[in-house]
C-alpha cells in the first residue's frame, strides 16, 4: 500500500487522456449520437485512473494489470452495447460504440504512459470520421430507399 499522496504525476496521464477523447466526443456530439461530449472524456479519464492505480499499487505483479486491463474492455464494451439500438431495418450505434471503445483504450494508453500510441488512436479515430462520413449515405436517403422498397401490406 502507498503511503504518499502524490496528485502531479497521474495529472499529465488524465489530462492528456481527456483532451485526446474531446475531438471524438465533439465529433459524436454534433453527429448528434446517444454518447457524445460528456461521455468520451470520462471513458478516457476513468480508463486512464484504472490503469494507473493499479499500475502504481501492483506494479510487480502484471497479472494484476492484465486483470484490470480486461476488466476495462469488457466494461467499456458493455457500455458500448447501449449505444447500439436496432430498428425497423437498421442497426445504429455501431460507429459510436466502436468509438467508446477506442476511447477506452486511448486512456489506458495514456495511463501506461503510451502517449504515442494514444495519439495514434485518436488520430485514427478522427480520421475514420471525417473522411469516412461523406462515403456514408444520408439518413434520409436511405429512409426513402427503405420507403420504396418496403411491399405494401394487404387491404
Amino acid at each position: 500500500m502507498r503511503d504518499t499522496f502524490s496528485v502531479l504525476p497521474h495529472l499529465v496521464p488524465i489530462v492528456i487522456a481527456y483532451c485526446l477523447a474531446l475531438p471524438i466526443g465533439w465529433n459524436r456530439e454534433r453527429a448528434e449520437r446517444s454518447a457524445g461530449l460528456r461521455t468520451f472524456p470520462l471513458v478516457a479519464v476513468a480508463s486512464c485512473g484504472l490503469v494507473q492505480t493499479v499500475e502504481g499499487l501492483m506494479s510487480q505483479e502484471v497479472e494484476a494489470l492484465a486483470r484490470v486491463l480486461e476488466g476495462v474492455i469488457a466494461g467499456i464494451g458493455f457500455l458500448g452495447g447501449g449505444a447500439i439500438l436496432q430498428q425497423r431495418h437498421a442497426v445504429k450505434g455501431t460507429a459510436t460504440a466502436a468509438s467508446l471503445w477506442i476511447t477506452g483504450a486511448i486512456g489506458v494508453a495514456a495511463g501506461l504512459g503510451t502517449y504515442d500510441v494514444a495519439v495514434v488512436l485518436t488520430g485514427f479515430t478522427l480520421l475514420t470520421f471525417w473522411v469516412m462520413a461523406p462515403l456514408k449515405p444520408d439518413e434520409n436517403e436511405r429512409d426513402a430507399e427503405e420507403t420504396i422498397s418496403e411491399p405494401r401490406p394487404p387491404r
